[in-house]
């Protein structure tokens, strides 16, 4: 099994953790009582309406990267039109007749080579052109993909669109190791994490992060028990004071066939010690993406961090994905955003009370406090179906403001990050995945989430987008430990949907009482996840996806789930996986 180097300054480098750019504010705002309120600004900015139409036109390969192996590739073209200011949109004066009827001509080129002429439908999302890749030499750095789009509206002048976009076409790498994104899906490729060979395959990453010092390091049959658990990844938390185990783990790791989220968190500002790490692991056929940068949102880290450790892990590797956490809700998103392929919200909102810190002794509000989970709302007023059974609140009604957090904070963390890529552009080359809480019983948070409410909170960040689940942290409550296990293993029946080109386009999201559900289609059969935010019983009809119920199957169930001819009841915080014929 491949050792590699011993990364000899990782182990002192790792051993220092980098100082918080600012000691005295989180998220840009004032914590302490004794400071007072103050705009923290880095608001991303809300885009502008129109009247008129736009085209937001935009091309992208499908896959990055491709190899030298592969044969055929293919080009995503974007053709929506809309009515905001986004990213790339120009106005468009369209025929009089329905939108859904006109086209555009779009030529496609390679550095000035063109590949081809097609003609595509407006409003088209993610319209797949196929090409050769003969001829196109591998080389380390990118082709430039350029689309030219031709509108021709009767008796009118005609328009023309551009976009371009970087496409790979890279050296095959040594030992297998590259994981692809997906832009037609959003999700990740890869070979079998034990270096043995196979086809690329989607991977939905599941699994902690997981404190490698007195834990992992020190019992090499927790990668077994993980693995038996149907975990598809571990992120080892650093330090890693001892790297001979650490080296160990990862080795047995790919034994069992696990991938590996590597973390240079407490370095990542440091490009001598992340060029000694990069070079160490890239070649590592078990290594499935890189981790950057965790909340330097939070501690204001300088602006330009994130893209710098980005652009340099991409001079080095090239071959993995890269991702970063970002604690705010919104505090200079882009800037933080922009180095990552993968970014994924923290939002802790269980246990701990997020209108008044009880940290900090002060109320939290976008200006000022800090309360664990940034500008997160608390439950309706008057909603006591909301209310966890060991909550402090006094009997009475619900005020507004009782500091109980809505489980819809996770719900809308992700789909305004999805949002936000979808403003900038970003849709296509960026994706979202979910860090669900497994913790409590210190700091903000007075208790763990049990392991229904852990359920509860990865299928509502995967019912709006994301595409991973990476819980913080391991170890955690065995309750916790039990459904994410049950759940991970649930997996191969939800992946062939949600990596599925056309089943992820059609995902459909709905709210039933307190059940928060989305649906993807394939044209044969239909994926339904939902989860009861509520701590009563909550039901869903059929009627509410269009759908009789028909050729019904349960594919994974958390606390209580009843079907019956007509639709579903869920218990108290209870989840369900259902797929239907049709």
């Amino acid at each position: 099994m491949m050792k590699g180097p011993l990364l000899s300054a990782l182990v002192g480098t790792q051993v220092l953790i980098a100082a918080a750019a600012s000691a005295d504010t989180w998220c840009g705002k004032n914590y302490m009582s004794s400071l007072p309120p103050v705009p923290p600004g880095g608001n991303f900015p809300i885009p502008a309406q129109s009247n008129d139409p736009f085209l937001t036109f935009q091309c992208v390969p499908a896959i990055r990267p491709y190899l030298a192996e592969d044969t055929s590739a293919a080009v995503l073209v974007d053709s929506a039109i809309v009515y905001y200011e986004l990213a790339n949109a120009r106005t468009i004066y369209l025929d009089s007749g329905p939108v859904s009827e006109g086209e555009l001509e779009v030529n496609i080129s390679l550095n000035g080579n063109v590949l081809g002429t097609v003609t595509i439908p407006l409003n088209a999302t993610a319209y797949e052109i196929p090409f050769s890749l003969q001829g196109i030499q591998p080389q380390t750095g990118p082709y430039n993909l350029s689309c030219e789009a031709a509108y021709n509206p009767v008796g009118q002048t005609p328009q023309t669109f551009s976009a371009t976009a970087s496409l790979y076409v890279l050296p095959n790498p040594p030992n297998g190791a590259v994981t692809k994104m997906d832009y037609r899906s959003g999700g990740l490729l890869a070979r079998p994490a034990t270096g043995a060979g196979g086809n690329y395959q989607p991977v939905f990453p599941v699994g902690f992060f997981t404190q490698f010092d007195g834990y992992l390091s020190t019992n090499l049959s927790l990668v077994d028990e993980l693995k038996a658990q149907g975990f598809t990844i571990i992120h080892p938390i650093p330090s890693f004071s001892n790297m001979t185990a650490f080296l160990d783990v990862v080795d047995r790791m790919q034994e069992v066939g696990l991938y590996l989220m590597y973390d240079m968190t407490t370095t990542y500002t440091n490009s001598s010690s992340v060029t000694e790490q990069v070079n160490a692991l890239k070649d590592r056929p078990n290594l499935l993406l890189w981790y950057t940068a965790d909340e330097p949102d939070g501690t204001s880290d300088p602006l330009n961090t994130t893209i710098n450790a980005y652009d340099l892990i991409y001079d080095l590797d090239g071959y993995h994905p890269v991702s970063l956490v970002l604690n705010c809700q919104d505090y200079y998103w882009t800037n933080y955003t922009v180095g990552a392929d993968i970014v994924m919200p923290d939002t802790y909102m269980i246990g701990n009370n997020v209108s008044f810190s009880n940290e900090w002794g002060t109320v939290c509000t976008p200006n000022y406090g800090d309360c664990g989970c940034d500008n997160c709302v608390s439950i309706p007023a008057g909603d006591s179906q909301a209310v966890p059974p060991n909550s402090t609140l006094p009997p009475g009604p619900v005020p507004a403001n009782s500091g109980v957090g809505s489980y819809f904070n996770i719900a809308d963390r992700v789909s305004s990050f999805k949002n936000r890529l979808e403003v900038m552009g970003w849709q296509r080359t960026k994706a979202i995945w979910t860090v669900p809480q497994a913790f409590g019983e210190s700091q903000y948070w007075t208790r763990l989430p049990t392991g229904e409410e852990w359920v509860v909170q990865s299928i509502m960040g995967i019912n709006h987008g994301a595409l991973g689940v990476v819980p913080w942290a391991d170890p955690t409550s065995d309750d916790i430990k039990a459904s994410a296990s049950a759940f991970a293993k649930s997996l191969p029946d939800i992946i062939p949907f949600l990596f599925d080109a056309q089943s992820a386009l059609s995902r459909t999201n709905y709210v039933v009482g307190g059940i928060d559900a989305a649906t993807w289609t394939n044209g044969l059969q239909t994926l339904v996840l939902a989860a009861n935010t509520d701590y009563v019983n909550e039901t869903f009809s059929w009627n509410e996806i269009g759908h009789t119920g028909v050729g019904l199957t349960v594919v994974f169930r958390s606390g209580r789930l009843e079907t019956t001819p007509d639709g579903f009841t869920l218990g108290p915080v209870s989840s369900g996986v259902l797929v239907l014929s049709g």
